[in-house]
């Protein structure tokens, strides 16, 4: 293979998933909230001025940046049809037993035929650390002199510096949870639920995202309006 393509990771902006966060290459950090949707065109007048103005005041009230994703995705259906499979296996009637498997087959054949697809909408919070200025940064914007030439990193230093890393996460994560509680509050203002998405989730979510021809490994649960 050419050297000029890179691996796929490259690629991708996301350097790890932990503690329900999606850490960036950059340094940035993200979490994603889902939401359930509601039928504003079934509210009456009186409800849609009470969510229009909650939305405003939800926007009004917050000073960071957000991104509003509807995502559309392939419903996985394998576990109704195995549940189908179970009653149909445990059912003592002959003629119930021909119309659960016949059902099933409906089913699966209408599937195949016809792509089932769930709406997700998806809120996604950002955080960006301010970086100060370390050695190598402002050395690297000066001529280095041989006397300035900096030592080898020992291994004492490489676990001082994974010990200020992870407690700049943990401070940077108090800070985002803190960005997150305030929108998830204004969502409910509006009548919507909403759940904020674990590690598993986020895995699953990415993998949609980028295997958009498959059916999702397993069913996200979420809330329902």
């Amino acid at each position: 293979m050419s050297k000029s393509f890179g691996n796929t990771q490259d690629l991708v902006d996301i350097k790890e998933i932990r503690e329900g966060t999606v850490l960036m290459k950059n340094g940035g950090l993200r979490q994603i909230i889902m939401v359930g949707g509601v039928n504003f065109a079934l509210k009456s007048d009186t409800e849609q001025n009470l969510i229009t103005s909650a939305y405003q005041n939800f926007l009004n009230g917050i000073d960071f940046p957000l991104q509003i994703v509807v995502h559309s995705r392939k419903v996985n259906i394998e576990k109704y049809l195995d549940g189908l499979a179970r009653y149909s296996a445990e059912e003592v009637s002959p003629l119930l037993q021909n119309q659960a498997e016949e059902y099933r087959e409906f089913i699966r054949g209408f599937v195949q035929k016809n792509a089932i697809m769930e709406k997700t909408f998806l809120v996604i919070v950002p955080f960006y650390p301010i970086v100060a200025p370390t050695k190598e940064m402002v050395s690297g914007a000066m001529p280095t002199l041989p006397f300035m030439t900096a030592k080898k990193p020992d291994k004492q230093a490489g676990a001082k510096a994974r010990e200020t890393a992870e407690a700049n996460f943990s401070e940077n994560l108090q800070q985002l949870k803190q960005r997150v509680s305030q929108v998830v509050e204004g969502l409910f203002s509006m009548g919507l639920e909403a759940v904020i998405l674990n590690d598993e989730q986020l895995v699953e979510l990415f993998y949609n995202f980028y295997n958009p021809e498959t059916v999702e490994k397993e069913n996200i649960n979420l809330p329902q309006r």
